[in-house]
């Protein structure tokens, strides 16, 4: 009997499908990893002292969790070292645990922001550090063609760059530590005038001319001392007279 061979066309239709069934076989590549706002900073250079506070504050952990566990979107403003090192010397160390806290979390917006949404956001922003209602924490952007400025209330940095964005999460260099008014606001505040003086305390008038009440008094005595010395006088001599 005559063997047929198979046609090429089929080998090549019969190696392709091996070929498609072996690449579907082959996991897919992994995933990205996990926000990490740390290492973005760490990329990027110059934070040294920021990723120190995000991190023993524990605020590095609490971002990261919240970006990959939600949609909600964070805005950070990272100062670099030399904005620190700006900054009075022992501000940092004169400040408590709570306040470092505070301090961090006042350069972290709760959404996203990207550069062109600045010139629309309605002043003041609120921060991760509270409500800026009450006036303790306020945070006020004003822009200038592409430049963006933030005041506090205390000092005003301008954003420099954009580090990192992704839709979910924007970090932005600032030229300088925002400073909220809370914990520095009294450090700024101009000294208090001097206290008017008391109303309840009269000034001591000038004596009078003639003298005062004290030398009015001498001169009354000596008066009477000496119209009495003369009636003593004028009696004796009548009786001698006798």
């Amino acid at each position: 009997m005559r063997k047929q061979l198979l046609s090429p066309s089929i080998v090549f239709l019969v190696f392709s499908l091996y070929c498609s069934l072996s690449l579907a076989q082959t996991p897919a590549p992994a995933p990205a990893g996990p926000t990490n706002v740390t290492a973005i900073l760490e990329k990027a250079g110059q934070f040294t002292t920021f990723i120190r506070l995000l991190k023993s504050t524990q605020e590095a952990d609490q971002i990261n969790t919240q970006l990959n566990n939600s949609n909600q979107g964070l805005t950070i403003f990272a100062p670099p070292d030399n904005a620190f090192a700006n900054l009075k010397a022992g501000s940092l160390n004169s400040l408590s645990d709570q306040e470092k806290v505070q301090l961090v979390q006042f350069h972290i917006l709760p959404t996203f922001i990207s550069m062109s949404n600045f010139q629309t956001v309605s002043n003041p922003l609120r921060t991760q550090a509270g409500d800026s209602a009450n006036g303790e924490f306020p945070l006020n952007v004003t822009t200038s063609g592409n430049q963006v400025n933030i005041t506090t209330g205390v000092n005003t940095g301008t954003v420099a760059n954009s580090i990192y964005t992704d839709g979910q999460l924007a970090v932005y260099q600032v030229d300088q530590v925002l400073l909220p008014l809370q914990l520095f606001g009294s450090s700024s505040a101009p000294a208090p005038a001097p206290a008017p003086a008391e109303a309840g305390k009269d000034v001591p008038a000038k004596a009078p001319a003639g003298g005062s009440k004290e030398d009015a008094s001498v001169d009354a005595s000596a008066a009477s001392t000496m119209a009495f010395s003369f009636s003593i006088a004028f009696i004796a001599a009548m009786s001698w007279k006798l």
